[in-house]
């Protein structure tokens, strides 16, 4: 980033997609660059510095660079989706290299590290999120090669000290990598925390609008860990296409007014049902009875994010019910978008979930907060 780029707030370089403007026709909105090869020199050189699309696109730069400005970060990369981002992480490991990931995490991942990632060879350890003290003894006795975070974690939303478990990664030569997605770098900037990587799904607020599936990862250094995750990406294929990438411009162009605008309709229902006679919790780290609230506000500033969780006291009967009555929030799987979403998510996990059976999740989007709070008293009456 230059100079002159590196003084400007984050919300103006996201508003202007990184204020690139492009050749030769000064277009304010970036081309989309579709070709997949890219010609060589006569003397077999690439005087255009690039070699094929599985590897690298221009349409990446902007995004990438944006990416790596919100975070704070050294470098940024783009990846088809925010599962195969999260992939590429670990499978930079090797074989019998020890990780750390919480218990309560992203059901697919988690699903992934023990049915794939152990097999595969490397020692896998759940500790409780949240809990800086399992993290610690479980990190000195097993020496871990990496330390995975989710903060705040799906679908309970716990809370992880990234700066706590940053310092004991160092002690035991760790690497830290933390999934922010339901945070977003306009909430929290793990790097700043102490953390090596950040990852998001991509798909959710950095997109924004439902329309894309991508990946992002953004490293503090680049260093082998990263180079062998960018090498990851290439020669596995998990790329994003042209298209997908400036999709993903496009929305994170307004990442900050959304991201301020379902934070406050998320404070103001969580605040509003938080005392419901139908429910026996509501999971927002905004809320003061939260057991993460604590650390939300020491590293989530300008709010605690979109997503939250209620359990129905008279079980999961009710819980279902409850879902199958909303009509303002659609009955769909994601988070992130501008539109508000619910989900029974035991029965979306499947066997195997561990998931309370009356819990529903929701993500809280951009509409009017009065619709959004009587579509739910409706459905909770």
């Amino acid at each position: 980033m230059s100079a002159e780029k590196s003084k400007l707030h984050a919300e103006t370089l996201a508003a202007q997609g990184m204020g690139r403007v492009a050749e030769p026709h000064r277009d304010i909105v970036p081309p989309i660059h579709v070709a997949t090869t890219y010609e060589r020199g006569a003397d077999g050189a690439y005087p255009g510095g690039r070699i094929y699309s599985r590897a690298d696109n221009p349409s990446y730069d902007a995004t990438e660079a944006l990416v790596a400005s919100l975070e704070g970060a050294a470098a940024a990369l783009v990846f088809a989706s925010g599962q195969a981002a999260a992939a590429a992480v670990f499978q930079a490991l090797a074989p019998g290299d020890g990780v750390l990931a919480p218990r309560n995490m992203y059901w697919a991942l988690r699903k992934w590290l023990l049915q794939f990632a152990a097999p595969w060879g490397l020692a896998i350890e759940l500790y409780e999120n949240g809990s800086v003290d399992d993290l610690a003894e479980k990190a000195r006795s097993r020496r871990p090669r990496l330390i995975w975070i989710e903060t705040p974690a799906n679908p309970t939303w716990d809370l992880t000290d990234i700066a706590a478990a940053s310092a004991i990664a160092k002690e035991v030569g760790a690497f830290v990598a933390v999934d922010s997605t339901a945070a977003t770098p306009v909430l929290t900037r793990p790097i700043e925390l102490g953390a090596h990587i950040v990852m998001h799904s991509a798909t959710k607020y950095l997109n924004g609008h439902a329309d894309v599936i991508a990946g992002a990862l953004a490293t503090a250094k680049d260093g082998e860990l990263w180079q062998r995750i960018g090498y990851i990406r290439g020669s596995g294929g998990a790329v994003l296409g042209p298209f997908e990438s400036w999709l993903l411009l496009r929305g994170m162009r307004t990442l900050h007014v959304r991201v301020a605008a379902l934070c406050a309709n998320a404070q103001a229902i969580a605040e509003r049902l938080q005392k419901h006679p139908k429910l026996s919790h509501v999971l927002y780290p905004g809320l003061r009875t939260h057991r993460g609230h604590d650390i939300a506000v020491k590293q989530m500033r300008g709010g605690y994010g979109g997503m939250m969780s209620v359990r129905l006291r008279d079980g999961e009967k009710a819980a279902t019910a409850f879902v199958a009555r909303l009509r303002v929030f659609k009955r769909a799987t994601s988070l992130g978008s501008t539109e508000s979403l619910v989900e029974h998510r035991a029965s979306v996990e499947g066997p195997g979930t561990l998931c309370p059976a009356d819990l529903v999740r929701l993500s809280i989007g951009i509409e009017h907060v009065d619709d959004l709070i009587a579509d739910l008293e409706h459905a909770l009456r």
